[in-house]
């Protein structure tokens, strides 16, 4: 590892010194990708001259062992397990910042929502989801933009499906696709029974027009009259948009926007990422399962995570965490779940290797 380490901080002083060079100065977008590589390994480059120092300093103190008698000794023994026990938790951290980064991480994100099984209650559960999502986004000042929605007459969501901008988000939601289960009792529930039910989360990082290139001719683009709130124009101009994939029977629609063309954008967004995690599936099976095995079916015995309104209990299955705070989290604050999800696969990872 001590070699690898060395290696990078071997290119650190490579790019700083290329930062000063006139010719990379003067040359706008050599500087901008040096600038970032350099930036990307500042905190490694510090982790590595921290652990190079503990290296150090346990070498000076084990020379204090051997050549020095009496206090000293036993002061320079007391500082050798101190630094011995600081020597793992170093090594671990550089381990984790060692590990391979996802390229998909400072992504974008397209954020589908789906109602599984449970009905209506199903439906309000997906809404809760997506108000779930749209808060911790809140929070973390990313943006979220509707693409294409359909709504309940009772305020839920049969399916939802948001365009999700900020720095990191994929990182942050690519743990969150599978099957949410909610246990509660319905409004419309008179006896005060529970009830499960369940929707459906996909989370697929945004494809650029340079991450996949479509075929016009591959594409069946169909116009109709959107039939959301949107004013006037509604159902009276052929402003939504429906994209069908021809080689892949992938089917898109928008009809969030007055404009054909900003829905037809969107759409086009959505249809890119869509193929993009397929292409990325056929490349890597064990890495990512395809599409419909990653959600699931919607069926109540599938789950990822299930949310008990009655205990106020939020628990991930796949990593056995139980958080009794449901209304905390349905107001998005999702750290806690977020980042022991990033921390138990970052680890199965480390097995791996």
């Amino acid at each position: 590892m001590l070699e690898k380490l060395l290696s990078i901080e071997e290119k650190h002083t490579d790019i700083t010194r290329a930062l000063a060079d006139p010719e990379v100065l003067s040359n706008t977008q050599a500087y901008m990708k040096y600038s970032k590589e350099q930036s990307d390994l500042i905190p490694i480059v510090e982790k590595i001259r921290e652990y190079k120092k503990l290296l150090s300093d346990m070498e000076g103190v084990e020379e204090m062992l051997r050549s020095g008698d009496g206090e000293i000794k036993e002061l320079a023994q007391q500082e050798l397990e101190d630094l011995k026990k600081r020597k793992p938790i170093l090594e671990s951290e550089l381990k984790l910042m060692l590990l391979p980064k996802d390229p998909r991480d400072e992504k974008n994100v397209i954020l589908e929502i789906r109602a599984g099984t449970g009905g209506e209650e199903a439906a309000l559960f997906g809404a809760s989801l997506f108000r779930m999502y749209s808060k911790y986004a809140e929070s973390r000042k990313w943006k979220i933009e509707v693409i294409d929605s359909s709504p309940t007459g009772l305020g839920g969501l049969k399916e939802i499906i948001a365009n999700i901008t900020g720095k990191g988000a994929y990182s942050k939601l690519k743990f969150e696709s599978g099957v949410h289960r909610v246990q509660r009792v319905p409004v419309t529930e008179t006896s005060g029974r529970i009830h499960t039910s369940a929707a459906t989360v996909a989370v697929l990082p945004e494809a650029e027009e340079v991450d996949i290139k479509i075929d016009a001719n591959d594409l069946r683009i169909d116009t109709f009259c959107s039939s959301g709130a949107g004013g006037q124009s509604v159902n009276t101009t052929y402003s939504a948009v429906r994209i069908t994939h021809t080689p892949t029977g992938l089917v898109v629609q928008c009809q969030d926007e007055r404009s054909q063309l900003k829905n037809r954008e969107k759409a086009l967004k959505v249809l890119r990422s869509r193929l993009l995690e397929l292409e990325i599936e056929k490349k890597d099976r064990d890495r990512a399962a395809d599409r419909k095995t990653q959600v699931g079916s919607g069926d109540r015995s599938e789950r990822i995570r299930t949310y008990n309104y009655p205990q106020n209990r939020v628990t991930d299955h796949r990593i056995g965490l139980t958080l009794h705070k449901l209304d905390s989290v349905l107001e998005g604050a999702m750290d806690e779940l977020i980042d022991a999800l990033n921390t138990h696969y970052q680890a199965e990872y480390l097995k791996d290797l």
